[in-house]
């Protein structure tokens, strides 16, 4: 591998992982990346605890990838949560699990990470070029828009891991699109993926209860029962227990339906002893203070009921109770996808081999976010970004050591 020199467009955790496989193998491996720093959107997920994986049984971790689990299960394999907890301890990163079984860097933030993981790639010979930005390509060159001006770059192999389409604001804008679409790869449309959906709120709801939690309880869909907590926004109703049920929700209303999310605001009492408790609560009090002290509803759980339902007060206290159990939000469409945690979308698999590259363009790898994948938040969307960027690195090892 000696004397074999690869370009990786694109410096987040695909990208980076792909850099330190390559460099271990003896690759000169020079990143590419827009943006004043690299991992930009690695260390915003970290502000609030860097979730890398999860630690739930691996069968059923697979599973979380919905229809795209087998095009990313054999990078997987190759890369699962506990061999990236091992790799996270090789940069002297422990890690711990959650009640929720997520699993985080006992530090916690993404930064202590980063810097010791790019610390070896420095050691490892890896070249970090930022504010380089991919325009495209020419001839068999690759074209970057620097602060010195244009530039051209050849190399044995290039590695694409410009992410997805959300939060463009840190890197991933999918302006790479018309570029492959120019040279016949296939490209599914981006979508947002774990992200929030509007709902059309009264003025008095929205102004009053926009950004207050409903914790405990618990969303149904198509996609199943989730218990957990949500939160009010201005728009309607965002995380992460509305983004396990985002993917169903965004398919349903691209089909044309009406998809309405169930809510259970009481998950530990029955239908029997809500309306029991209410019943025994004297009609002459506030209709506030039965939700109250009847039923245990915090205020914004009882101004969801009334909001859902504006004929509240004239039901009996078991069409009360069985509301509380079975409260429908209609959603009306997904927030944009600048906004979305991530995306559903991109290069078609059938345009990729085993090895990542891309079927019609030998030399040309893809890897991460721009792959057309979906996952839930948990640890699954880090460890896949991971896994596929190990991949197409040891795919473009593979590659390179072939005869010409």
């Amino acid at each position: 591998m000696h004397g074999k020199q690869v370009a990786i467009i694109g410096g987040g955790p695909a990208g980076l992982m792909a850099a330190e496989v390559l460099s271990a193998a003896g690759v000169r491996v020079a990143v590419f990346e827009a943006m004043p720093t690299v991992a930009r959107k690695l260390l915003m997920a970290g502000k609030s605890g860097l979730n890398i994986t999860h630690a739930e049984d691996y069968d059923r971790f697979v599973t979380r990838f919905g229809a795209t689990q087998d095009n990313v299960r054999p990078a997987l394999d190759d890369f699962t949560p506990d061999m990236l907890r091992n790799w996270a301890l090789s940069l002297d990163q422990e890690t711990f699990t959650g009640t929720s079984g997520r699993v985080f860097p006992t530090a916690m933030k993404a930064s202590p990470l980063l810097r010791a993981w790019l610390k070896r790639l420095h050691d490892q010979g890896v070249e970090i070029k930022t504010r380089h930005r991919w325009t495209g390509f020419e001839g068999d060159a690759l074209r970057f828009d620097t602060p010195d001006g244009n530039v051209l770059i050849k190399s044995d192999a290039v590695l694409l891991a410009l992410g997805g389409a959300s939060w463009p604001k840190l890197g991933s804008d999918a302006a790479w699109t018309p570029w492959l679409r120019e040279k016949g790869i296939a490209i599914n449309d981006f979508e947002p993926a774990n992200c929030g959906f509007d709902v059309p709120w009264s003025d008095f709801f929205r102004e009053r209860f926009a950004g207050e939690p409903l914790k405990s309880v618990a969303l149904t869909s198509n996609a199943g029962r989730f218990e957990g907590e949500f939160v009010v926004s201005r728009h309607g109703i965002e995380g992460s227990l509305v983004y396990a049920h985002s993917a169903s929700l965004r398919d349903a209303l691209n089909n044309g339906e009406t998809p309405t999310l169930t809510v259970d605001l009481a998950p530990g009492r029955t239908v029997e002893r809500l309306a029991n408790d209410l019943a025994r609560h004297p009609r002459k009090d506030s209709l506030s203070n039965r939700l109250r002290k009847a039923a245990g509803l915090s205020p914004v759980k009882s101004a969801l009921l009334r909001e859902c339902m504006p004929n509240l007060p004239e039901l009996s206290a078991p069409e009360m109770a069985a509301l509380m159990k079975a409260l429908p939000i209609v959603v009306t469409s997904p927030r944009p996808i600048a906004e979305a945690i991530s995306s559903a979308g991109g290069v078609d698999w059938r345009d990729i081999d085993q090895r990542y590259m891309l079927t019609s363009l030998p030399g040309i790898f893809v890897g991460g976010e721009m792959l057309d994948w979906e996952a839930p938040t948990g640890g699954y969307l880090l460890t896949a970004c991971f896994a596929t960027g190990k991949a197409a690195a040891k795919g473009m090892i593979e590659w390179l050591g072939k005869p010409d």
